[in-house]
């Protein structure tokens, strides 16, 4: 791979990068030329050793590991996508080990982007816009922001997100003239409008991906976790991010400074308390009070 990567490299260059003696790199030469790798040696100031640039890998070319790991990927995401040129890779790869013995569950990764009961409301949405997507239909939405905010719009689709294990599509919305990208959790209703939408070019590096941040202030916070509520904490806020402190347990974590944040710690029931900052830890307060009818 490495030859195949550069026109021409010394066998030095070889044996340092490999941590070998520049004999054992003729040997591996050698052995790459019995195994129909046609590779060329060039001795003197200007020489070195190459692959001619006609020589190509077969395009199934995978170790055991690769193919499983492609496999297994291909799976996880045709399981959410149900992209025709997905499928098609899936069917090639595949079709190279006839041998292999599947069983009900193709792969070892399975993606599920929707919530806990729901049964089949998510994936349909997800075949929509992703329909929508792909043949560049114009979509209806019904959609409720954060906020509680209900609107109606009419979209253009242009690529699917999967991020922090929310999927998201990102449109040009005719309502606002400008893009914006839309939580499909939050879609209640995906319709196609009959019409098609002639797609603008958009490069990758236009797509904010920080969508969701940049409309909040992320604030440092320390929490304080009593040990029985560990596990849904973990779940909550990452196992690497929570630490032992005595009898109970320490979480530094970066969060979103909005209403939510609030919300999840007093779920918890006072199992979790804020130790920083003074103000995270007076909202919460404020809201406990508010709760119990205190002024």
């Amino acid at each position: 791979m490495t030859l195949l990567s550069r026109k021409k490299m010394t066998a030095q260059y070889l044996a340092t990068k490999y941590d070998i003696s520049t004999r054992s790199v003729y040997r591996y030469v050698e052995e790459l030329n019995v195994c129909g790798v046609p590779v060329d040696i060039v001795r003197g100031r200007y020489g070195g050793i190459s692959i001619p640039d006609t020589f190509r890998l077969p395009s199934w070319y995978f170790t055991r590991d690769e193919y499983t790991a492609t496999v297994n990927a291909l799976n996880a995401m045709s399981s959410q996508v149900s992209d025709k040129s997905v499928l098609s890779a899936l069917e090639k790869l595949q079709s190279q080990q006839k041998d292999e013995k599947h069983g009900n569950v193709c792969g070892n990764i399975i993606v599920d982007g929707g919530t806990w009961g729901d049964s089949k409301k998510f994936s349909d949405k997800m075949r929509v816009c992703e329909t929508a997507v792909n043949e560049r239909k114009c979509l209806n939405i019904d959609y409720i922001s954060r906020n509680g905010e209900h609107s109606r719009r009419v979209i253009d689709p242009y690529v699917l997100i999967f991020k922090q294990n929310v999927w998201y599509v990102y449109a040009f919305c005719h309502t606002k003239q400008t893009f914006r990208t839309f939580k499909i959790g939050r879609i209640k209703q995906a319709s196609f409008t009959g019409e098609s939408f002639e797609r603008k070019e958009v490069s990758r590096d236009e797509i904010n991906l920080n969508f969701y941040y940049n409309a909040v202030t992320m604030v440092d916070v320390t929490l304080e976790i009593e040990k029985a509520t560990l596990p849904d904490a973990e779940d909550w806020l990452g196992m690497d991010n929570i630490e032992p402190y005595g009898n109970k347990f320490i979480a530094r974590i970066t969060a979103p400074d909005d209403g939510g944040l609030v919300n999840q710690i007093l779920s918890y029931g006072g199992s979790v308390k804020v130790l920083e900052p003074d103000d995270l830890r007076h909202k919460v307060e404020a809201s406990a009070k508010k709760i119990l009818g205190i002024e």
